[in-house]
């Protein structure tokens, strides 16, 4: 059997919208719900028939269409309509939604009661997630609804009992409210679980095409009475009644288009526009109301112009007003501060959008920066393994005939590149690490954290953390050992004395008003530097006996290096450098390019790492300036030293995540690491050894270098630590 391209039961919407849903969605012949959901008028015998098809190709279903179209006709007519209201339908009808049909007035139908079909359907997962509303649904929830007409009981909600909104089919059949389905659990008429199906369109059709009372024509009573009960409406969540206001608006619209009528009514209530403490008014009395209105302000009043009065008054005014004459100045100058809004308002979307692109740009440079540190990865590897090779090279030439060169015993010694390779990386603090130390006689590493902590790390055999001190109740900025005590400053502005031989706390000390940001020592002698002071302690035993403040600086102390028989400290822009004997200031030395941070003392110079990002450095005995050494793109907090015969390096760390290598024999970097993901804080140097601490909470450490024997060394100069930490 052949289907017509365009059967006569198409032409109806009802009709086709039906061919359409079964032609995509053929689950629903083998649905129950499907003679409920399309067919629930239909007589015994038709109904019968098409559950006996649910077995059957799509093809009965046409043919049952065909044979009752008239189910699927959509009669009456959708457009705007307004009734005014007459003596006998000025009141409310007395309805129950739960009466039996015989006992209600017949209703002209607008469409067939049976016209109901589907639009849309939806997965049932996604239906039984929504639980929420639109806010069109809950602005209907607060308006009032009476209707010229008892609704019919088919389209009154079993659940809440009145007329349906957004009506709703479930899995059971039935149709129900949105809003009643997604919150009951059962089905009131065969208990079955509430799941919503599909919208029910054909019911919200019919509903929108009831008439009802504007609601302008509305009021609300306390209770029903005189057997003229008011239709219910829920309000806030609470059942409220309303009745017909025989002073308001006579008309009835349709429900669909009482917003049209509700928004040009002439009972809708309004403020007067010159006043708004004026008695409320009806729209269809405000053009009255404004001939009469005593509270008529001056078109110029934004500008400045006091007048209020009656039209009379206003006409009188207007030809004495000094803004009168300026009006098209005005008005210019308004249209001119009008088209600055538009223009600012466009210059904020091109700002938002270079914001973007600077963003998408950052992200870019983020990419570059990785890839270009993975490139000095690698070059620093290959650099590693010539090293090594050299290295190697350099010992089986001396064990085949060291006499015969005697050159190469001179080279034997702690090469610097050694300490460029990284062995590994010390992980265990929970925040930024400040400030490093070591204990070469037991080849132990000492680093504070932001985590109020001070870990013990060997540095030689097992590479672990050997204790965690715990103590301060503020960040650990600042570390120095004397003897076989460690000392330690914190932001609480305290210093801790701790025993190295059992790692105990021993001694705890109220140094300063501020926090301690760096400590140094020598001639048994602690000297801790924080705001603009810097105070000198007498070593006695675990006791600290407070000699001499030392003043006249401006800033935070930020670095404190002690070297032979000089104190050096950076504050601010100056470098003072102060006898220890006499603890008197014997030269100033003026920086520039921001505060110093950081300062390393070699046997010919004086170097000072500033916040921009800048390396200055003096003549040690002239203690004038010789060069500026630049590279870095962010703050030099560390410097650190490692001298032998041959060379002298300077090491630097910096916000900028690299570490840099310089020769102070020529004054260039000969090398930059990329050793951690954050800004480098801290340095210590240890056997030849640079260990590097950062805001990346991580340490890392270099390997071991293994001295060839003693017979085949020259002596080397011990290398001198010097780090600094922040305030």
């Amino acid at each position: 059997m052949h289907v017509p391209t365009q059967p006569s039961f198409l032409r109806s919407r009802a009709g086709w919208r039906l061919h359409l849903v079964l032609r995509s969605q053929p689950w629903l012949l083998e649905q129950k719900v499907l003679t409920q959901i399309l067919f629930p008028s239909i007589n015994a015998l038709s109904f019968s028939c098409l559950t006996e098809c649910h077995h059957l190709d799509y093809l009965c279903i046409v043919l049952l269409l065909r044979i009752c179209p008239h189910v699927f006709s959509a009669e009456g007519s959708s457009s705007y309509k307004q009734h005014r209201r007459t003596p006998s339908s000025s009141s409310t009808l007395t309805y129950s939604p739960r009466d039996d049909d015989d006992g209600m007035p017949p209703m002209t139908p607008r469409r067939s009661d049976s016209a109901i079909s589907v639009r849309s359907l939806h997965s049932e997962s996604n239906m039984s997630l929504r639980s929420t509303f639109s806010l069109h649904e809950e602005e209907e929830d607060t308006e009032p609804q009476v209707f010229a007409e008892q609704p019919s009981v088919k389209l009154c909600c079993q659940l809440c009992c009145n007329v349906f909104k957004d009506p709703v089919i479930t899995t059971c059949g039935h149709t129900f409210c949105r809003r009643c389905a997604l919150t009951s659990d059962k089905c009131p008429v065969d208990a079955a679980k509430l799941t919503v199906v599909v919208n029910n369109i054909a019911v919200a059709e019919q509903i929108g095409e009831l008439f009802i009372h504007c609601k302008y024509g509305c009021r609300a009573t306390a209770s029903a009475a005189g057997g003229a009960a008011a239709c219910t409406s829920t309000v806030a969540g609470k059942p409220g009644a309303y009745e017909v206001d025989p002073l308001g608006c006579p008309f009835t619209i349709k429900l669909s288009t009482r917003k049209e009528h509700e928004a040009s009514c002439d009972y809708r209530p309004v403020r007067c526009p010159n006043n708004p403490s004026c008695p409320p008014l009806l729209t269809m009395n405000l053009e009255a109301h404004l001939k009469e209105c005593e509270h008529i302000k001056c078109p110029h009043s934004k500008y400045g112009c006091t007048f209020i009065g009656n039209q009379d008054t206003y006409e009188t005014h207007l030809e004495v007003c000094k803004f009168e004459g300026l009006k098209e100045f005005l008005q210019q100058t308004d249209d001119r501060f009008h088209e600055m809004q538009l223009t600012l308002a466009q210059k904020d979307q091109d700002i938002a959008f270079l914001r973007s692109m600077l963003g998408k740009l950052s992200e870019k440079l983020d990419q570059l920066e990785k890839n270009l540190e993975l490139k000095f990865d690698v070059l620093d590897e290959n650099q590693s393994k010539l090293s090594e090779d050299l290295m190697e090279f350099r010992r089986d030439a001396s064990m085949l005939n060291v006499s015969s060169f005697p050159s190469l015993c001179l080279c034997v010694a702690y090469d610097p590149q050694q300490i460029f390779k990284c062995k590994g990386t010390f992980v265990g603090h929970q925040g930024p690490v400040w400030c490093l130390c070591v204990y070469s006689t037991g080849d132990l590493l000492f680093s504070g954290s932001s985590d109020k902590t001070i870990k013990v790390w060997d540095t030689c055999t097992t590479y672990k953390c050997q204790k965690t001190l715990e103590g301060h109740d503020g960040i650990v900025l600042a570390l120095c050992i004397q003897g076989n005590r460690l000392y330690s400053g914190s932001a609480d502005c305290t210093i801790i004395v701790w025993d190295i031989q059992t790692l105990q706390k021993v001694n705890t000390i109220r140094a300063h008003d501020n926090p301690v940001c760096t400590l140094v020592s020598s001639h048994n002698i602690l000297f801790s530097g924080s705001l603009k002071a810097i105070k000198v302690w007498d070593i006695v035993g675990t006791e600290l006996k407070l000699k001499k403040e030392l003043t006249g600086l401006n800033h935070w102390v930020r670095a404190l290096v002690a070297s032979q028989n000089h104190l050096y400290s950076g504050s601010y822009q100056t470098i003072k450098i102060w006898d220890i004997r006499s603890l008197e200031c014997v030269h100033v030395l003026q920086t520039s390019g921001g505060s110093v941070y950081s300062i390393a003392v070699t046997n010919h110079h004086i170097v000072c790492g500033t916040y921009e990002n800048l390396i200055h450095v003096w003549d040690i005995e002239s203690k004038e300036q010789v060069r500026t050494l630049t590279g870095h793109v962010g703050t030099v907090y560390a410097l650190a030293v490692i001298a032998t015969p041959d060379q002298t390096k300077v090491f630097s760390a910096s916000y900028d995540r690299s570490l840099r290598v310089w020769s102070m024999d020529n004054m260039i970097c000969t090398q930059t690491l990329l050793r951690h993901q954050g800004s480098v804080t801290a340095l210590a140097v240890s056997r030849g050894r640079l260990f590097s601490g950062a805001v990346d909470s991580t340490v890392k450490v270099p390997p071991l270098v293994t001295a060839p024997p003693a017979d085949h060394l020259r002596p080397s100069v011990c290398p001198f630590l010097f780090c600094c930490s922040r305030g």
